[in-house]
């Protein structure tokens, strides 16, 4: 038995005490505190605003949703990529004490679908498109009742809960009746409904469920992790603690405000901070992000690897002051060596940070320091974030000596509360005793560090963005020609990883990698249809009937050159 020095537990001691109120009334007393500093500028949509007038915003916002029937508990969704109003309703639906529910830019009809019918959402608010996007069209596909509903009065047979659509913009010629315009909701506003607003902030409590975001699972569709307003509040203060955020700080945040590295580590780091949320465009652009942080002044960004790497190799990288940056974090994948001499020298981010964590922890429960060697940055996730404990553990649930891999476990405040409507699975994911199982294989070593070595499931994380192969498997099994399917991911210089598909079709029929690919588009993700696929007769097995997904992998290797 090891001792207790030499096992592998850390408890992250902390005097800073957690934030012990709801989102809604900590920003308050942020908006007070910092009313004349900027606090939200989109670039894209030159939008610039200060605490006091985010404020105003914001309230006129709940305020509306109020009016319009909205009460505690109801869910939202939030279908866009990064802009004005997906803070303000971030902030807004808290303040009223409704759940947010993130969905991915990138999903298309099906996925949509399941991520509105699973949380049961009441309103959707969408943008008009970004990139190959349809947003409108796809949900007028699934709901074309939006051309006979009056807005508030949906009644849609495949979506069962949605009452309301509401777009980001203004009206546009050819828009179904049904769709509410998002400045409908602010105007929809009244002095009864700002009245109850105010009541409500004595009535929420700060462990009520604030946000819903989809994470897949390995074995079928995606789980939707509920957060509540003491997860992500405390989990975004002590982020912007790690990285010494001040009143002073203006943050680029090129990252997704869907996931948590954008909405928790970004938005609400900076909040709790008094610090500026820059969101240099829709999604991610290097170009735009250069010019975000001349512009702006920022003094921190966000990423993952491959954003710094495009960052840096821009044509016209050399043509932007980047000199007032100093700090960041990096993000979804590990960063080698040379990729971060490069961005601590040539983007003056000599205090770059790591972080580790999942959604369902809200996310960070590993950090590194801005002081930290170099190496210490590269090679582990930091030490444990304050008020969280860490364990790993063997198979058979037992602590594991300092430096012997293991699963990792996380306890405390960062926790969700489980996966929305799901009882089964969350037993499976958090244990009697609190502790959340992440899947994910690591170490610590003597002196707190932890290092990710490994993923006890399959999960592939491609350009920062997790996908599990069963997820897109099950789409697949879709198709009617395909009779078996095996996903697995391959190393990729550019991405960290690309799915790749064994495929056998249904005996006398035929396929090709295009009419795959045709199949998937516009319904899952761009990110999850697999960019190599092969057709096969049969699968690697074991002498039990299991498949080998490792042999699949080394096989694609091989043929790719790359062992």
């Amino acid at each position: 038995m090891p001792t207790p020095a030499a096992a592998s537990h850390v408890h992250g001691a902390s005097r800073t005490p957690l934030i012990g109120e709801t989102i809604g009334a900590h920003f308050d007393r942020c908006a007070q505190r910092w009313a004349d500093r900027d606090a939200l500028v989109a670039c894209q949509q030159g939008v610039r605003l200060t605490y006091s007038a985010l404020k105003a915003e914001v309230d006129q916002l709940a305020a509306g949703l109020i009016a319009l029937g909205f009460v505690p508990g109801d869910r939202i969704g939030i279908w866009s990529p990064n802009n004005a109003e997906w803070a303000k309703l971030q902030f807004a639906t808290a303040k009223a004490g409704l759940i947010l529910v993130n969905i991915n830019p990138a999903y298309r009809v099906s996925e949509l679908e399941y991520a509105l019918n699973l949380s049961g959402c009441k309103a959707l608010v969408l943008a008009r498109a970004f990139k190959s996007s349809d947003y409108i069209g796809m949900l007028h596909s699934m709901a074309p009742e939006l051309e006979r509903d009056p807005p508030g009065a949906l009644a849609s047979a495949r979506l069962a809960h949605l009452r309301l659509a509401v777009v980001i913009g203004a009206p546009a010629a050819g828009d179904p009746s049904g769709l509410l315009p998002f400045g409908a909701l602010e105007a929809a506003a009244t002095a009864q409904s700002a009245q109850t607003l105010r009541e409500l902030s004595d009535v929420l409590q700060f462990d009520d469920p604030i946000n819903i975001q989809f994470t897949s699972g390995t074995t079928g569709f995606p789980k939707g992790a509920t957060l509540s307003h003491h997860n992500v509040l405390n989990n975004g203060f002590f982020v912007g603690e790690s990285i010494r955020l001040t009143e002073q700080d203006r943050v680029c945040i090129p990252v997704p405000l869907y996931h948590c590295f954008g909405m928790v580590m970004g938005n609400l780091a900076c909040l709790t901070h008094g610090a500026a949320m820059v969101y240099p465009s829709e999604g991610f652009d290097p170009l735009a992000v250069l010019q975000a942080v001349e512009r702006e002044r920022c003094t921190a960004i966000y990423g993952v690897p491959t954003m710094f790497i495009a960052e840096l190799d821009h044509p016209h990288f050399a043509a932007h002051d980047v000199s007032s940056l100093r700090t960041g974090i990096m993000a979804g994948s590990i960063c080698p060596m040379e990729i971060m001499r490069r961005v601590m020298e040539r983007m003056n981010l000599h205090q770059i940070t790591i972080a580790y964590g999942m959604t369902e922890t809200s996310p960070v429960s590993f950090m590194s320091d801005v002081d930290d060697p170099i190496d210490r940055r590269v090679a582990t996730v930091g030490r444990v974030h304050p008020h969280l404990e860490v364990k790993i553990i063997d198979a058979e649930g037992r602590i594991v000596p300092r430096g012997t891999a293991g699963e990792l476990c996380t306890r405390g405040y960062s926790v969700m509360l489980g996966y929305w409507d799901d009882a089964k699975r969350t037993q499976e994911s958090i244990d009697r005793a609190g502790w959340m199982h992440t899947g994910d294989l690591a170490t610590i070593d003597a002196e707190g560090y932890c290092a990710i070595v490994g993923r006890i499931k399959d999960l592939v994380i491609r350009g920062g963005e997790n996908i599990y192969p069963r997820e897109v498997e099950d789409f697949l099994y879709r198709h009617p020609k395909i009779q078996a399917v095996q996903v697995v991911g391959i190393p990729d210089a550019k991405f960290g990883e690309e799915l790749c598909a064994w495929i056998r079709v249904n005996d006398g029929m035929e396929a090709d990698e295009a009419e795959i690919r045709a199949f998937c588009q516009g319904q899952i993700a761009h990110q999850k249809i697999p960019r190599y696929i092969r057709f096969v007769d049969e699968f690697p097995m074991t002498v039990t009937g299991k498949v080998q997904k490792f042999i699949i992998r080394e096989r694609m290797m091989e043929e790719l050159g790359q062992v």
